[in-house]
């Protein structure tokens, strides 16, 4: 990585997992200057494709899945806070089951479902009776 105050090379010096955000923290020091900054590192979904029902290949959208799951959570008052929390949850779920960088629509509704289940009953009843 190139130093952010000049263009030297840096170093890692420290990293850690952060798992429940699903981040990798990193201080790094610079060659050049001897800067030391810190980088959160995150996996980034949006050259994932999922496998629609029909068979077809389309881009992963978080922001498809934070609808469903804020659709099913409507009811609370914290709705948008728990479906924020809920989406981040559920994506850190599709990272482990992954392969080949397609993810099945089918697992997605299951995590999704899974997860609501354990958080709120209601809400994944909801949800159950829009994604079969």
């Amino acid at each position: 990585m190139v130093c952010i105050y000049c263009p030297g090379k840096t170093q890692v010096i420290n990293s850690r997992h952060q798992k429940r955000v699903n981040h990798i923290w990193r201080r790094r020091v610079c060659m050049a200057c001897d800067s030391v900054f810190t980088t959160t590192e995150a996996p980034d979904l949006t050259q994932a494709l999922v496998v629609a029902k029909a068979g077809n290949l389309e881009p992963f959208q978080r922001d498809k899945l934070f609808t469903s799951l804020h659709s099913s959570l409507r009811h609370r008052k914290s709705a948008t806070a728990d479906a924020t929390a809920l989406t981040a949850t559920v994506i850190a779920a599709l990272l482990a089951a992954a392969q080949n960088a397609t993810i099945g629509q089918s697992d997605i509704v299951r995590l999704s479902h899974a997860t609501l289940q354990r958080f709120d009953q209601a809400a994944a009843s909801h949800y159950a009776a829009f994604h079969p």
